[in-house]
């Protein structure tokens, strides 16, 4: 060989510092890309942690609207009660309150409440009213004479600093008025500005009430003036605005420093400063919002960067990787250039495969039932199947190309989609075909790889489950339908009800004026003309004034029995044991010669009214001295049996079970007046008075071995 086609010395020189020199760029290349990574994931983690703390305000924000949002449902709900009843009564309010549990389901509220619009010519009339009702004396405070009053006439539930409160005019108040007159402006709610309430006392707390007019007789009136004469009164909610923040938000507060301020007048009065404090918060955000007619703003502070940005501690970690990395690089540079052609090889036989994997998947999406179709990073559709494209009735190259979501309807509220733990998301949604109709799918998105120079990240699947979600509306719709009739015809019967009660005391009423005018002629006509009437004419008289007498004893019962479902209970301890027996012994006295043995289970105490728990004693027991007038020696017992229900026994006349259900109707007798008197009402009062108290009443009997009443009623351990 040619010493001039040998390798000089210099190029051989130069193969090792060029090496030297692709190892060096390596290292400098991938120490830029390292840093370079670094700095875009710390930007991207701060930006998702700032994004995250944005998002968790505006979440505070919601809940705390949602919360006064269902306090004002709440007092909505109060307006109903108003709209059935012209003024209910306290009784009628507590069991509202207690119906939609205001202690239970709602702890930051101090409780329910209805104040009064009384100008000052009412309010005398409205005090006698209030004390012939039975309420007591309502006491006005602070005194004084003003045009309108606005004193607290309920507050539920009964707690002591509530009790208290009763008879507070709100309306004297500077701060409660305006709130006041703003809701009674407008017709909407109002909350006012902070205050101190009244069931602090003087401890200094930060409290707001939200109010809602209350207008006769269900009215909306549309003007001011028509308002004013319209109006009943406010039914408000107190509460204490650091319970109700701390209630609401919850552990919420310990990732973030809350502060909520009014700002309605232009001067900030802080409402709530709570949660955890930090000196250097990584982010903070303000929001000013409308709230019932005043503005509040919610000043929100997220912790230091080192606990509010958690992922930069696993970043410096993957800096220090990536130098190590970057230096490693640096010394395989050599080996991966002799290995190029190996790797050649490797990345064909890879690609045969893929390709191979790719056709497969190809024709799995192509057959597939499911509509499928391939998505690219910025979540634009790159492939259909002919399923996709049949669920949408659009061509497959027009489907190409467009963002997915916008494929899809998005109501207010409705989350994008709920992630498993493999990144592989589902959710229902919605879209409208080209020719209107209205289609829901059951949509899947999981990320999958793409070919070689394809910017495809995920598979999208989507299966029309339409039909299915209609059939379910249509049985919801049905069991809708159900229960709204359910309760149109229970208005109905109550309403059917209680005209009968007034229809059956208006009638009372109305027929004593002939019943007296029978009763005196009849007395006058014996009197003046008696001896000119033979004995068969005296006779008929005396008939003529037995029947007026009868008849008014059945008026006056029809009356008893209408007072039964009108009157107000007081409810309060009761001893039946101690009644029952004072009863039976005055029974003993009014007929001294009939020998009766008597057995009183001893110690039976109930909630009721005692008023009426005597006259449900009263006639049983008179109905079995009654009926066992015959029995010698007559035996009658008062007890409760093992189950709970009280009853009272006798062995005396007794009646047939098949005629049990007229026992309870109103004059309705199984046995005649000759053999024993009476009216037939009193064991529909006695029905009456169980059912008022909550409780069920049966009877057993049979004909000559007695009969036996059981009844439930309250005891006081059931409160």
């Amino acid at each position: 060989m040619d010493r001039a086609d040998s390798p000089k010395p210099w190029l051989a020189r130069l193969v090792p510092r060029g090496s030297h020199l692709l190892a060096f760029l390596v290292l400098i290349a991938s120490l830029l890309l390292v840093v370079s990574t670094w700095r875009s994931a710390r930007h991207r983690e701060m930006r998702a942690a700032e994004q995250e703390f944005a998002s968790d305000g505006d979440e505070i924000t919601e809940l705390l609207r949602q919360r006064l949002a269902q306090y004002e449902l709440m007092t909505r709900g109060g307006v109903s009660l108003f709209a059935s009843v012209a003024r209910p009564t306290p009784r009628q309010w507590q069991a509202y309150a207690d119906g939609i549990g205001v202690a239970d389901r709602y702890p930051a509220l101090l409780g329910l409440g209805f104040t009064g619009y009384v100008p000052n010519g009412r309010l005398s009339e409205m005090q006698i009213e209030w004390r012939d009702s039975g309420y007591g004396m309502l006491n006005i405070r602070p005194r004084g004479l003003r045009p309108v009053y606005g004193p607290i006439l309920y507050l539920e539930p009964r707690r002591p600093e509530n009790v208290a409160a009763i008879g507070f005019d709100m309306y004297s108040e500077p701060v409660r008025r305006s709130a006041m007159d703003a809701a009674l402006g407008s017709g909407l709610p109002q909350l006012t500005g902070p205050v101190q309430l009244v069931q602090d006392g003087p401890k200094l707390r930060t409290s707001v009430i939200l109010y809602l007019p209350i207008f006769r007789a269900g009215d909306q009136p549309a003007t001011p003036a028509a308002r004013s004469e319209s109006m009943q009164g406010w039914i408000f909610v107190p509460l204490h605005v650091d319970d109700f923040a701390t209630t609401v938000l919850g552990d919420r507060l310990g990732k973030a420093h809350v502060r909520i301020v009014d700002v309605t007048d232009g001067t900030d009065r802080v409402l709530f400063d709570g949660g955890i404090p930090a000196d250097e918060p990584a982010f903070t955000r303000s929001v000013t919002a409308g709230v019932y007619g005043r503005r509040w703003r919610y000043d929100l502070a997220s912790l230091p960067v080192a606990h509010a940005v958690p992922g930069l501690h696993a970043l410096q970690g993957t800096l220090a990787l990536g130098l190590i990395a970057a230096l490693l690089l640096y010394g395989v540079a050599f080996a991966l250039a002799r290995t190029g052609v190996r790797a050649r090889r490797i990345a064909g036989q890879l690609t045969e495969e893929f390709r191979r994997s790719e056709l497969r998947f190809r024709a799995a999406m192509q057959y597939s039932a499911i509509g499928k179709a391939l998505v690219d990073s910025r979540d634009r559709i790159v492939d259909v199947n002919p399923s996709f494209a049949r669920i949408f009735a659009r061509p497959e190259a027009e489907l190409e190309g467009t963002p997915f979501e916008s494929l899809f309807e998005l109501r207010d509220g409705e989350p994008l989609a709920r992630a498993d733990g493999d990144g592989v998301w589902r959710a229902m949604r919605r879209f409208t075909r080209q020719d209107g109709s209205v289609r829901h799918v059951h949509l899947t998105y999981s990320p999958v790889p793409g070919n070689v120079g394809q910017d495809v990240t995920a598979l999208l699947q989507v299966e029309d489950v339409t039909e299915r979600l209609l059939a379910e509306a249509r049985v919801h719709a049905l069991n809708r339908t159900l229960e709204a009739r359910v309760a149109m015809r229970t208005n109905e019967l109550t309403r059917a009800n209680q005209e009968l009660e007034s229809f059956a005391y208006s009638v009372s009423h109305d027929l004593r004026a002939p019943l007296r005018a029978i009763d005196g002629f009849s007395r006058i006509l014996a009197e003046r003309y008696g001896d000119r009437l033979d004995d068969a004419g005296r006779g008929y008289l005396v008939r003529v004034r037995r029947a007026a007498a009868r008849m008014g004893e059945l008026i006056d019962s029809m009356l008893q029995l209408a007072r039964l479902s009108r009157s107000a209970l007081k409810i309060e301890p009761f001893d039946l044991s101690r009644s029952a027996q004072e009863q039976l012994e005055e029974l003993q006295v009014a007929e001294p010669d009939r020998r009766v043995e008597v057995s009183v289970t001893p110690g039976l105490v109930v909630e009721g009214d005692a008023t009426l728990l005597h006259n449900l004693l009263q006639n049983l027991l008179g109905n079995a001295w009654k009926f066992t007038r015959d029995r010698d020696p007559a035996r009658i017992e008062f007890g409760r049996t093992h189950a709970g229900e009280f009853y009272v026994r006798d062995n005396g006349a007794g009646f047939s079970q098949e005629y049990v259900d007229k026992l309870f109707r109103p004059f309705q007798r199984l046995h005649t007046e000759e053999h024993f008197a009476g009216h037939g009402i009193g064991l529909a009062t006695v029905r009456r008075i169980v059912e008022r108290h909550g409780g069920t009443i049966r009877a057993e009997g049979a004909v000559g071995e007695g009969a036996t009443f059981y009844f439930t009623l309250p005891s006081p351990d059931d409160g």
